[in-house]
């Protein structure tokens, strides 16, 4: 005789796996980009890798992905956040239009260099210039090393709330070009890039603060731009740049609608 399913055992399991459904879809989705040639990754756990940026994300209750395609309309949807972080091989234009499209509709972004080029045409429809040199400094040097150093001089903004430094292992200069795009995190005014390549400080050189982190919104977006893809990386994550982690895992949540890109019609060198 076959014994018929007892109907409130049967409604409890079914609102309890609807609710599990809502939960998760409630999840915001962080993606971390390895389409670009990217060499340092949020799945492994070597020391230059990103794993520990992605266990900060996973604790706060992101869904983390990764992606090897190209941004699109598929790779974008249902996305809150996009990192793109060392990237090696260029973001084309039309990559660049899927990700402006991304924000506009209120996708939040975070970019973090390794090598200038690859996002620079990105990074210029952010109205965000790059330098062309690297950043030497004179004070505050790591391991006595003007390639590595601490940033201390900051201006309000979430990021960097609680922070009181934080270091970089070989970055580049930032600068806003537009009131949407607002240095937050500077070198000491004795920094210089080496302009004429000969490894020596000369009259021919720029002298002056030069901005390693940008803020800044475009649409319904927000993005921010770090001159360095090592702060977050595994073997650099403590003090103060473990600090930045998290309140950058904070400020790309804050606000954001849940799947930035809508389910129908979606889009896709200074």
């Amino acid at each position: 005789m076959m014994r018929r399913a007892n109907p409130i055992v049967v409604a409890i399991a079914l609102l309890t796996a609807t609710s599990l459904c809502r939960t998760a879809a409630a999840r915001p989705v962080v993606l971390f980009d390895e389409a670009h040639g990217q060499r340092f990754l949020s799945g492994q756990t070597g020391p230059l890798d990103l794993s520990g940026l992605a266990g900060l994300f996973a604790a706060a209750g992101w869904d983390v992905r990764t992606t090897r395609t190209p941004f699109g309309a598929t790779t974008l949807a249902h996305v809150d956040a996009l990192v793109i972080s060392g990237a090696f091989a260029p973001v084309t234009p039309q990559e660049t239009e899927a990700v402006m499209q991304f924000l506009q509709r209120g996708g939040r972004l975070c970019v973090m260099l390794h090598i200038a080029p690859p996002v620079d045409q990105l990074l210029h429809r952010l109205n965000v210039a790059i330098s062309n040199g690297v950043i030497r400094e004179r004070e505050h040097l790591v391991a006595d090393d003007p390639l590595n150093f601490s940033v201390t001089s900051f201006d309000p903004h979430p990021l960097l709330r609680n922070v009181k430094a934080f270091n970089i292992y070989g970055g580049w200069a930032l600068r806003g070009l537009a009131n949407s795009a607002t240095v937050i995190a500077s070198t000491s005014p004795s920094a210089w890039i080496d302009l004429n390549g000969n490894n020596s400080m000369d009259d021919r050189d720029a002298v002056q603060s030069f901005g390693v982190v940008v803020a800044g919104q475009s649409g319904r977006g927000r993005f921010a731009v770090f001159g360095d893809d090592a702060i977050f990386q595994n073997q650099f994550l403590t003090g103060g740049n473990l600090t930045l982690a998290r309140n950058l895992v904070a400020w790309l949540g804050t606000g954001a609608p849940q799947g930035a890109a809508p389910t129908a019609r979606r889009a896709g060198g200074i």
